[in-house]
């Protein structure tokens, strides 16, 4: 392991990238079996919990959790948005939302199929023959529900190198499955579930191949515009809008160190490279998760679920489906989707007809790999909130 620099203090090197961009090709299902509903915890109970969060050791120096029901919003809130000053974390303060931007690939693909612009079961030597011959047979289907086999770029060697050397590298983010070209598919299409990041970068080509449109703009046509998101972006640099959350590795004894514009977007792209709020993202799960993008015969396509966990699970038990996941805890079910990257951790679900939703948003990296037993608390408060979501609190 190369020594720690004072920009990679922890994680450091390979780990940056292995871990740092939280690209555990092999997640799993969590199979948590619900129980029986029990009383919701109150609002103080919540706003304890979100306390004890940030109190925690390696926690995180802030945490937002916005519950929406209906027309009515409730905003809880602990510690600071950036270490140093008191101000408290807000609704419409941007955040990278790291893997939950995949959702933000699957509401594009989903909103042409409905169109007919694409096909679930369109395949990529149809839509991209110049990528591997030996890709050919995958799916859009099986992207977007990672059983696509496709390796995952992140982990190859010689992304992991430039990562390494220069985070602010600029990548041309439509070649980034360059990276593993010349490796075969994990496993037969479809055979199995397979978290990758390789897969959302396809997606994205295939909207693109399939419209003639750039990505970004697809997703301002078909996403952002639709569903009134006015503070969502995906860049292509480090910078993030300001105001901001900022986002820290958290690694006691050492002091907070703001990782929030370590990485460029480039190098995820379609995969986590997404900048919103919690306000917008707040509009995008209810809308995604309620179908409002599509036609309800795409929705029941989307919601044809796989055993499979979203990387870092999501509350309860969790099952896979199109660009979104369903979050099976004792009080109910939301659908949605997580996501976790150097500075953020992030939650968010609604109710399948989006009427009912949570977005839950923390300033340091929480998963499996670096912080398991965080990464517990975090599932337990996370699925507390669910239950206040679903049964409310006094």
């Amino acid at each position: 392991m190369p020594a720690r620099s004072p920009l990679l203090r922890r994680p450091a090197g390979l780990a940056l990238v292995a871990a740092g961009l939280a690209v555990l090709s092999t997640a799993a299902a969590v199979a948590i079996a619900p129980a029986s509903p029990s009383p919701s915890p109150s609002a103080r109970t919540l706003q304890q919990q979100l306390d004890d969060l940030v109190g925690a050791p390696g926690g995180p120096p802030g945490v937002i959790a916005v519950l929406r029901d209906g027309g009515q919003n409730r905003v809880l809130r602990s510690g600071v948005a950036q270490t140093g000053t008191q101000r408290a974390p807000g609704a419409d303060d941007h955040m990278r939302i790291a893997s939950a931007a995949k959702a933000f690939s699957g509401a594009v693909a989903l909103s042409l199929v409905s169109r007919g612009d694409l096909g679930l079961d369109d395949t990529l030597h149809q839509r991209l023959p110049k990528l591997p011959k030996a890709w050919g047979a995958v799916t859009l289907r099986q992207l977007l529900n990672h059983t696509s086999g496709l390796p995952d770029y992140i982990r190859a060697p010689a992304f992991q190198k430039i990562v390494t050397a220069d985070p602010h590298h600029r990548f041309d983010s439509r070649r980034l499955l360059d990276y593993v070209a010349d490796q075969p598919l994990r496993f037969q299409p479809g055979a199995r579930y397979q978290y990758s990041n390789s897969d959302n970068i396809a997606v994205a080509l295939m909207a693109e191949a399939a419209t003639g449109t750039p990505y970004e703009k697809l997703l301002d046509q078909r996403v952002y515009g639709p569903l009134g998101l006015h503070d969502t972006s995906l860049p292509q640099d480090y910078r993030i809008p300001t105001p901001y959350l900022h986002g820290y590795d958290v690694d006691p004894p050492a002091a907070p160190q703001d990782v929030s514009e370590l990485l460029s977007a480039s190098g995820i792209w379609a995969s986590g490279g997404i900048i919103s709020t919690p306000s917008d993202v707040t509009r995008f799960v209810r809308g995604y998760a309620g179908g409002a993008l599509f036609a309800p015969r795409v929705a029941k396509e989307q919601r044809r679920w796989v055993a499979g966990a979203s990387e870092p699970a999501g509350p309860g038990r969790n099952d896979a489906g199109l660009g979104l996941f369903r979050y099976t805890t004792r009080c109910g079910v939301v659908l949605g989707h997580t996501g976790n990257m150097p500075g953020y951790t992030q939650l968010m679900a609604a109710t399948p007809d989006g009427r009912r939703s949570l977005t839950f948003s923390t300033t340091t990296q929480i998963n499996e790999a670096q912080k398991p037993d965080l990464l517990k608390r975090l599932r337990t408060v996370q699925e507390n909130f669910v239950c206040a979501l679903l049964h409310g609190s006094s």
